[in-house]
Parts: structure tokens; sequence; C-alpha cells
């Protein structure tokens, strides 16, 4: 049995939490550094909801921060993406994670419940590759190219020793064995990384527009990350996406870019995210990215997860905004990344970033 690597990183990331976490608590509310030593003066309880692909970093960043801010509670329940942008619409949560910002029609619409006005704040903070694993007995590691990903998914291949497979695979003894692909149950942003990269790269047999729901009948569904990890784990001969700070005890896929097979890692994620340009016509407050899976240059990860934390610019109450504000600024701060990185294996967002995203932040007041 393979010696699970998130086993190994989640306790280096509990350590490293708690360790910046004090030094957090001694240097301030939000773990910047000053001259003295001060208290936290911050205060009070907000709930969110959202990216069940952020969870194994949300546990180790809210732990730091409460660790730093004693009389702070952040609730971060993993619902999945597309649950909690319902959530923030319907006002029941403060803030969300989402794996894809609001779009163009989202944001006209507006009528987000949580704000008292229709602007809101989207950050990119949680960078990470989606990894294709699967569960083959005597096999940790295959190469297969965007056409034949596409066609497993799409159940066009539908047995392990396919040609389209055994042919990028030379020496490896492959089973005559049906292949289950298993997609998410519920809307997610994690679902929709997956289905835009097949889209993008292999649009003649995956012929289905990127969307945060599975658009067929075939194949096993399972709830959130942790339903799609659970159901390969337990089926061998099964293949699926999850986010890879949770699925490094399965086997893995290196995919082809540019004629060459790319194992994921957060930095070949990070890759492909800073040849990424932001999407135009937004705010200055509102840094979404747009990633063209079918542009990914040489060595980058062409599956890679650019996940969210959402807000208001506006809030009706004073320290909900103010919560809110410093747990953004922890989160995306040098030591909240590292955190992250420490705990679900994410890339921390670049210093030229971090910028941007700090300007953003900015932007959340009390109405």
């Amino acid at each position: 049995m393979k010696i699970s690597r998130i086993a190994r990183i989640g306790a280096i990331g509990a350590v490293a939490a708690l360790a910046l976490a004090g030094c957090a608590a001694n240097e301030g509310g939000t773990g910047g550094n000053t001259d003295a030593p001060s208290e936290s003066t911050l205060s009070g309880t907000i709930e969110a909801t959202g990216a069940s692909s952020q969870e194994a970093a949300q546990q180790a960043w809210v732990a730091a921060f409460q660790t730093a801010n004693p009389d702070t509670t952040v609730n971060y329940t993993a619902t999945g993406s597309g649950t909690g942008r319902e959530n923030f619409i319907a006002g029941s949560s403060n803030f969300i994670g989402s794996d894809r910002a609001f779009n163009a029609d989202e944001l006209a619409a507006g009528g987000f419940g949580s704000c008292a006005s229709d602007e809101i704040v989207e950050i990119p903070v949680y960078i990470s590759p989606v990894a294709v694993a699967f569960n083959l007995d005597g096999i940790d590691e295959l190469n297969l190219d965007g056409k034949t990903i596409a066609g497993i998914f799409a159940g066009t291949i539908t047995n392990w020793n396919d040609e389209a497979i055994a042919s990028q695979n030379e020496g490896v003894d492959l089973p005559d064995q049906a292949i289950v692909p298993v997609h998410r149950a519920d809307p997610s942003g994690t679902q929709e990384t997956f289905t835009k990269y097949l889209s993008a790269v292999a649009p003649d047999v995956w012929t289905h527009e990127a969307s945060d729901e599975w658009p067929l009948q075939t194949g096993e569904a399972g709830d959130g990350t942790s339903g799609v990890v659970n159901a390969i784990t337990n089926g061998v001969g099964y293949i699926g996406f999850a986010d890879a700070s949770q699925a490094s005890d399965l086997g893995q896929v290196a995919v082809e870019v540019k004629g060459d097979y790319v194992p994921y890692s957060a930095d070949a994620a990070a890759a492909l995210v800073a040849a990424s340009p932001l999407e135009e016509g937004r705010s200055d407050h509102d840094l979404a990215y747009a990633v063209d899976p079918a542009a990914a240059p040489a060595g980058s990860y062409p599956i890679a997860l650019v996940s969210y934390l959402i807000g208001c610019v506006e809030y009706d109450d004073a320290e909900t905004a103010t919560l809110v504000k410093a747990y953004f600024e922890y989160v995306a701060s040098e030591d909240g990344q590292k955190v992250a990185a420490d705990a679900a294996g994410s890339a921390p967002i670049s210093s030229e970033l971090r910028d941007q995203v700090s300007a953003a932040i900015d932007a959340i007041v009390t109405k």
C-alpha cells in the first residue's frame, strides 16, 4: 500500500499552521509583522460554505487564524462550489469558497443576499492541480493524452487494455477490465475545470460545453471531492478527477502537453495559471482568471484549479465586514499561502498577484 502523501503533508501543515499562528498571535490580529507584540482586537463569528477542494487548506487557515485571534470563529463548511454560490445569493454565507468566479450573467443579475450592494470581491487564493486518479492493481502511473481522457469520460473508451491507452503505456500490463468513470454528483467548480479541459483539448470527442454539472448519465457519481475519491478508492477499475490534495493515495495520470507527459504538481499547475490573463471587463476587486487548457505551455499541467474566496464590497454589519476582511488578508498573506501549501500542496500566489489581491480586499467596507 502507498504511504499517504496527504497524511504526511497534513501533519506538516498542522504543525506549520500552529507555528505560524503562534507567531501571528504575538505579532498582531492577522499575522502581519509589527515592532512590538500586541493582542488581537478581532471578535465575532462568520459563516462560510463552498468549494470542497479548499477543505484541507481551509482547515489550516481557520486553525491558524483563530489561534492568532482567539475571540473569533470562522465556520467553513465544504458544501461544493455550486451550493456555496447559491448560499451567497441567498444570504446564508458571509463569504464563500468557489472553484470558479461568478460569470458575467450572474454578476449582471446581482441579488447577492449576503451583501449590502451587488458589488462583490473575488480573489484567487488557491491554485491546485486537478488530478486524474485511478485504481488498478499493481499500476501507479499512466500516461494519457487529452483525447484519450476525453474518450474515457465520454464513454467511447470502455476497457483498460484499449489500444488508445496501451499505445501510450508500453510495458505496462493493462488488465482486460471495464473502465468505470466517476464524476461529481453536485455542481462543482472542480468539475467545471475538468470539463473545460476536455472541451478545450478534445472537442471532437467531448462534445459538451464546460459545466459544473455532469452532462451524461453514465458512470458513477460521488458527492463532493471526498465522495469521488472514496468511490475510486473502493472500486478497482475506477477513474475520476479530484483536487490533488485529496487524491494522492490513488494511481495518477501524467497528462500530455506539447508532446511530453506531465505529472501533476503545484509548480506545473502554477505555470498554467501564470501564462493566463485575467478576464477583461471586471472591476479591480474582481480578479477572475481566463485559463485556456489548450494553450498550456510546455512543462505546465493543463488541468489547474483556480479557486476563489468571494465576499462583499459592502456589508450591513461592521463586525462581519472587519472579520471577513481580516480573514481574507490572512489567507492571501505569505504566511497564509505557506500554510495552505503545507497542508494541501497548493501553489502559493505570486507576489505580483498578492499586490492585486490586497488591493481588492481593501475594497471591503461597511455600508
